[in-house]
């Protein structure tokens, strides 16, 4: 299996990694309102792991490539299903922006930006780089869950 991986650019990686992060970098300068994403985490030791899987996720989404791995195709079953995921990712960001923090919008910021990750993951036959997505997924979503749903009712 680790002989079907070489290392190489995937731009592609970057291009969907800048797509998932360019609302993150809006929210760093421009305040929402209602802005409840800046309270401060209850879980930093899940934060910490989930940081250092986001790392390690960004690089073998990067660097990795799987020479078994089909041409990519927008029409690819999992690209549509990526491109899904970023399309709700960004509507929950509008409704977030409109004030609207509600625990749907919330969950939706948590969990659909992951599964864009591990739907291109699966498109590209990435499976090094889905464990650490696997893993920063569940670390992400148990943040959101405990942060904003359980600790605000």
């Amino acid at each position: 299996m680790i002989n079907d991986y070489r290392v190489k650019f995937d731009v592609w990686g970057l291009i969907l990694f800048l797509i998932i992060m360019l609302p993150n970098f809006v929210w760093f300068a421009v305040p929402a309102p209602h802005d409840v994403l800046r309270s401060e985490s209850v879980t930093p030791y899940i934060d910490g792991v989930a940081s250092v899987c986001q790392v390690l996720m960004v690089v073998m989404l990067c660097i990795l490539q799987n020479v078994k791995a089909e041409k990519l195709r927008i029409v690819a079953g999992w690209i549509r299903v990526t491109l899904f995921c970023v399309v709700i990712y960004y509507a929950a960001w509008i409704a977030y922006y409109m004030g609207y923090a509600g625990n749907a919008v919330v969950v939706s910021l948590c969990v659909f930006p992951c599964i864009a990750f591990l739907a291109f993951e699966a498109q590209r036959k990435n499976i090094l780089a889905m464990v650490p997505t696997a893993l920063f997924s569940v670390c992400h979503l148990i943040y959101g869950l405990v942060n904003f749903v359980l600790c605000r009712g």
